[in-house]
């Protein structure tokens, strides 16, 4: 019989695999260039909230990128506004934030908290995915939200 213990992952002395932690366990190898992927992805967002701190999207001007879905459809999509609500919210302007995108402001400490969460996992090795009721609660509510924002009488 096999130890299922969450302790239980088999040697890493070799390199066969990382420590179980509740989650799969996965080869060592591969737990650690997920770290290294997702310190790479942080610093990356680092780097991006501090250009967009000293950059406002509002200015047309200022280099941003393009939402592809509006480009294309000329429908704003769920997320167009986040960089101007993240602006926005790095300065203190909290209704400004909530004007551009009050979903995503809404959403916010749901993602906050699915992020941290896989980054426990990546740290200690293991898979996290996404509960799927909570994936497709998701999924739902922002195609409602751009559907709703899409809407001839949806103040712009």
């Amino acid at each position: 019989m096999t130890d299922r213990s969450p302790t239980a992952g088999g040697p890493t002395a070799g390199g066969e695999r990382a420590p179980r932690s509740g989650g799969a366990d996965m080869p060592a190898a591969v737990a650690r260039r997920r770290r290294v992927v997702a310190a790479a992805v942080a610093g990356a967002g680092v780097v991006g909230l501090v250009y967009l701190a000293g950059h406002d999207p509002h200015d047309p001007g200022v280099a941003m990128p393009r939402c592809p879905i509006r480009h294309l459809t000329g429908l704003d999509c769920p997320a167009c506004g986040t960089l101007r609500a993240t602006h926005s919210l790095l300065h203190a302007r909290w209704a400004t934030a909530a004007r551009d995108n009050g979903f995503v402001l809404a959403c916010a400490p749901l993602l906050g908290g699915l992020l941290a969460r896989q980054a426990r996992a990546v740290a200690a090795g293991r898979h996290a995915p996404v509960p799927p009721r909570v994936a497709y609660g998701l999924g739902a509510a922002a195609l409602a939200w751009m559907a709703l924002r899409n809407l001839p009488f949806w103040p712009a």
